[in-house]
């Protein structure tokens, strides 16, 4: 897909970046002004896949009923059937053995299991109809930011000769490239969470739905009514969780994260080797992948997964979704980001272009995402590798956060629509307390998942329990469940947690790591 352009043309918008960000800020922009003149310079000529193929209900809510990407979803992608946890100790031999915490039937609000190729090429696709000009295998060479002026785009296209855009907006959504961030020397490594992950696609992984497993194991496959395959299953271990996603096809992509203090990939001559070697320590997984195997020059390496940005905006430019900084990749958060991004990046834009004023908004918009982002990690993923393969401590703080995100998150979006997406989590005054009760039970499951590792007690429960629990709705049982669950926090500290309330906690530091993002494939 290309189509021309003039070098007299000048533009409204230039957005750098032509996947899911990048199109659907600039989708965003032509609903309300039709008239825009948006360029979107992408580097690929075809995406590829890419990592973030599984939504929650906000990035759901957001392709399907903000986007109007419904029909293609249900189409040319899975239905997801919510999130599943395997754990297991020394006495887990089978996948039956080991103890299980997910959805008894499927699930009640949306949610999708997408291959970004696809997705990515659809909407960009799409947004070119509505009217934006997309350029593919651009190399940007430099952007020019003027404060309150005409921002300057420096770029090569397939014919390597150097051009020239300019624009009242750049729209930075490169991605993990992050090429505002790192021209401008904004970017921030969160040194207090150093994750390294490890993923590929697979081919012949076994069904959790199918004839083989379900024969051999028929008490095992009786306790779930739903699916249990589309979900997307999360391996749990010692500081470290794996993901099986189903990729329409057949493919499945799977992938692990794991926080370097406390664990690391075992050696194997090849990436894929080592991934096998990691997965096969659990027995969930290493049945499913009995028969699988990897594609060749598709696996992938990351370390040091999160940072941020100083500058999420400047009058003139905005950064969104993962060029404006990534967290982890645990209960997929990235979609949720491009929403709340993507969605108070068009406004800011649409403010500025209608003549408001611009400082003022930016200014805050600089505030509410470096409030939401340092309090999204505090409340849901600092220290929680220490616990997440506890079957235990994880499901408690599953229910809490799913909770929780239900009532502050989804329940507003679905009720209020679009307009409730402008606003990060976590910045409006109302949403403090959710953000400091979240903060303390992760730091509370933490110390305790710690003081059970010294009196060997850790992961005690992984071993043959299923806990099945019906799906959150919108309606009085939710505050109700998240109040019954927080009792049951209250009775884990009186039973054990006590141990922990008066002695120190051992401060966990995270290593000296490069500012840069490393990244191997194979």
């Amino acid at each position: 897909m290309e189509t021309a352009t003039s070098p007299d043309e000048k533009w409204d918008v230039i957005v750098i970046g032509g996947s899911l960000a990048g199109a659907a800020t600039a989708s965003l922009l032509l609903r309300r002004d039709p008239g825009l003149r948006i360029l979107i310079l992408e580097r690929s000529a075809r995406f590829s896949r890419r990592v973030g193929e599984s939504t929650v209900e906000i990035s759901a809510f957001f392709l399907g009923r903000v986007l109007g990407l419904t029909g293609h979803l249900l189409e040319s992608h899975l239905p997801k059937q919510g999130m599943r946890f395997w754990f297991t100790n020394e006495r887990a031999r089978s996948i039956d053995q080991c103890s299980e915490t997910g959805p008894r039937y499927n699930v009640r609000l949306p949610g999708y299991q997408v291959d970004r190729s696809v997705l990515d090429e659809h909407l960009l696709a799409k947004v070119v109809g509505e009217g934006a000009v997309a350029r593919r295998s651009v190399r940007i060479r430099r952007v020019q930011l003027v404060e309150g002026g005409r921002q300057t785009v420096s770029w090569e296209g397939a014919d390597a000769m150097p051009k020239v855009a300019h624009a009242r907006w750049v729209v930075d959504a490169s991605g993990s490239a992050a090429l505002l961030a790192r021209q401008e020397g904004w970017l921030v490594q969160n040194r207090a969470h150093p994750t390294a992950a490890c993923w590929s696609r697979w081919s012949g992984v076994k069904s959790l739905d199918g004839q083989e497993l379900g024969a051999r194991y028929p008490a095992w496959m009786g306790k779930v009514k739903g699916l249990r395959s589309t979900a997307t299953n999360h391996i749990a271990g010692l500081g470290w969780w794996a993901w099986f996603i189903p990729l329409k096809g057949g493919d499945v992509s799977v992938g692990v994260v794991y926080d370097q203090r406390i664990t690391e990939l075992p050696p194997g001559p090849s990436l894929g080797s080592r991934l096998k070697a990691m997965l096969d320590q659990h027995p969930a997984a290493r049945e499913m992948l009995a028969e699988a195997h990897w594609r060749e020059g598709d696996v992938h390496f990351r370390r040091n997964l999160a940072y941020s940005s100083s500058t999420f905006a400047t009058d003139g430019a905005v950064l969104v979704g993962d060029a404006a900084g990534f967290m982890d990749p645990f209960y997929s958060p990235g979609m949720d980001f491009v929403a709340y991004s993507a969605t108070a990046a068009a406004a800011l834009i649409r403010d500025g272009l209608r003549g408001r004023p611009v400082p003022p908004r930016v200014s805050r918009h600089n505030a509410e995402f470096a409030l939401s982002y340092q309090r999204w990690f505090d409340a849901v993923y600092r220290d929680k590798y220490f616990y997440m393969g506890d079957q235990e401590l994880m499901t408690l703080a599953f229910r809490l956060d799913l909770g929780l995100y239900y009532l502050g998150m989804v329940a507003p979006a679905f009720l209020r629509g679009e307009q409730s997406l402008e606003h990060p989590p976590f910045t409006h005054p109302r949403s403090a307390w959710a953000f400091r009760l979240m903060s303390c039970y992760n730091r509370r499951f933490a110390a305790i998942a710690e003081s059970r590792r010294r009196r060997g007690t850790w992961g005690q429960r992984n071993d043959r329990v299923f806990f099945g629990f019906t799906s959150y709705e919108f309606n009085l049982r939710l505050p109700f469940r998240v109040v019954g669950l927080l009792g049951s926090w209250l009775r884990l500290e009186l039973r054990e947690g006590w141990r922990s309330w008066f002695s120190r906690a051992k401060e966990t530091r995270a290593p000296t790591l490069p500012l840069t993002l490393s990244v191997e494939s194979s």
